[in-house]
């Protein structure tokens, strides 16, 4: 009879718990990119205060408080290197930090961080890196589209439009399929 009952207890809890998994709304799980957008949204009306929405302004009015994750599949020259994607986040204190990972065999993400500054007269992004590395340059085409360049500014061969990185908010997607 204590068999029964216990059988019988563990019969009801499990279609208990089952009842409440079907009555609750699916989890969705987010995204590292909208987790991403969704913490600098929060942190710039934190900054902000004023509750505005700030992104129809254009890049020459708001380039010294430009901020954001911007992504990109960019050309490699590299042996048996298929691109190269980056990501890079922009934040409020002129921070930067860029993630380049190679679609190669045997891939390694590298990490830069350093500071940003923006050129209104010339539109350009100027990445300057704590450690001793060379200063990277890009052309500021709007406030959600940037063009990367050669060190001294000057626009790398071929195609154009193979070396842009989009702000998150405006890319298709981020998610790059590297064998």
């Amino acid at each position: 009879m204590k068999r029964s009952n216990r059988i019988f207890a563990r019969c009801l809890a499990l279609m208990a718990i089952s009842a409440a998994l079907q009555l609750s709304p699916a989890a969705r799980a987010e995204t590292d990119m909208q987790i991403q957008e969704k913490a600098l949204r929060a942190r710039e009306q934190s900054q902000l205060g004023d509750g505005m929405d700030h992104s129809a302004h254009g890049a020459s009015r708001t380039a010294g408080r430009f901020r954001g994750v911007f992504y990109g599949y960019l050309p490699c020259q590299e042996k048996d290197c298929d691109g190269i994607k980056m990501t890079l986040s922009l934040n409020a204190k002129n921070n930067y930090l860029l993630v380049i990972q190679p679609a190669k065999p045997l891939n390694r993400e590298s990490f830069e961080k350093g500071k940003y500054q923006w050129d209104d007269n010339e539109g350009i992004l100027l990445l300057a890196p704590n450690r001793e590395a060379p200063q990277r340059r890009l052309a500021i085409k709007d406030e959600s589209t940037l063009l990367y360049l050669t060190g001294d500014g000057r626009h790398l061969s071929g195609e154009q439009d193979r070396y842009l990185l989009r702000r998150s908010d405006q890319a298709d997607h981020r998610e790059v399929h590297i064998h």
